[in-house]
């Protein structure tokens, strides 16, 4: 069972991987760039096949960590010779713009799609509507109250139960501004404490209420699926924002060993569990890509905008000097990151 788990986890990864790939890919030949290969892994080619009619060279590696689109994009131009009007580099900035951000689009999109099924899967979809309070509650003494609607925390607007729960574990371990809408009048209840656990070093709020159920129709589907959606993506900014200004320290990272452990217990709880991690790493990857950061699409889309305000490229040798920075950065920090994942997993 543990093999299969592991097994998951590396066709979820593959799969992330193709879909990213696969939106550069997309883009690329709508714009008529030339591609060179389309590769989904790295390493040591497992198959391939040349497109007769393209001449696309289609490649299966044998590690599942990553995957690339060759356009001959890093390729440098020769001095004196016009560019192949078919070359990337050829291309508008906004069609390049649009090609290399299609990736980390193309993944956030699919964690729109997958809500979207869980959402319409789901047998209980909660509102925000307080039903009752839990044994030895504190916010029902500041003011809380069954049948309040709770709107916003802390001047954040909640659409949904996950939402709200999210709101009061995320920022919970102060007491928060809570807006409720009560016999139809908006009310602000200030200063309403939760209870606080600890996980990892971590303090959270805890939730000591429920929550009616909400009517599922269409519309409550999508506005669900819309409002837990950008919820996610909101999840992975926290974290990005809680590792910059110390809230989570390097022990709350995850690489790939860390992310397939939890993979394998969330697959293990159901399938639900599952398809949520799967929409939170693809919205993950999606974002985190998009991040001006060297070797990132972010970087390259970076390095686009500058081309655009001053009227012509950087060189091209400047610019992998500061991708390749970039790269050396980031595989250091995964490894650095793995090694940690492998010390929690033995001891």
């Amino acid at each position: 069972m543990q093999f299969l788990y592991i097994l998951i986890a590396i066709l979820m990864f593959g799969f992330l991987i193709t879909i990213h790939e696969f939106g550069h890919f997309l883009f690329a030949r709508i714009f008529r760039v030339n591609v060179i290969e389309f590769s989904i892994g790295m390493g040591p080619k497992l198959i391939q096949r040349t497109s007769k009619k393209s001449g696309i060279l289609y490649t299966l590696r044998l590690f599942p960590i990553g995957g690339y689109v060759n356009m001959g994009e890093d390729d440098p131009p020769e001095e004196g010779v016009a560019p192949d009007p078919g070359s990337f580099r050829a291309k508008p900035v906004w069609q390049r713009f649009i090609i290399v951000s299609a990736g980390a689009v193309m993944n956030i999109a699919l964690g729109f799609v997958l809500m979207f099924g869980l959402v319409l899967a789901s047998d209980d979809l909660g509102s925000t509507t307080v039903s009752g309070f839990a044994d030895g509650a504190v916010s029902s003494e500041q003011g809380l109250m069954v049948g309040d609607t709770i709107v916003e925390i802390n001047g954040i607007k909640v659409h949904s139960a996950d939402e709200l729960s999210y709101e009061i574990m995320y920022n919970g371990h102060q007491p928060l501004d809570i807006t409720v809408v009560r016999e139809g009048e908006k009310i602000l209840l200030e200063d309403v404490a939760f209870h606080v656990a600890e996980q990892d070093g971590v303090k959270l709020g805890v939730a000591d209420f429920g929550v009616y159920r909400a009517q599922k129709t269409i519309t409550v589907v999508l506005r669900q699926t819309f409002h837990r959606s950008v919820s996610a993506i909101k999840m992975v900014w926290d974290s990005l924002i809680g590792l910059i200004t110390g809230r989570f320290g390097v022990e709350n990272m995850s690489g790939p060993v860390g992310i397939t452990s939890a993979i394998t217990q969330a697959a293990s709880v159901g399938l639900d569990s599952l398809v949520f991690l799967f929409i939170v790493i693809t919205m993950n990857l999606g974002v985190f890509n998009l991040l001006p950061v060297p070797a990132l699409d972010g970087g390259r889309l970076l390095f686009f905008l500058i081309e655009f305000l001053r009227g012509k490229p950087i060189d091209p040798k400047y610019e992998s000097y500061v991708h390749f920075a970039g790269l050396c950065v980031l595989l250091l920090i995964m490894i650095l990151v793995s090694v940690k994942d492998v010390i929690s997993l033995i001891f």
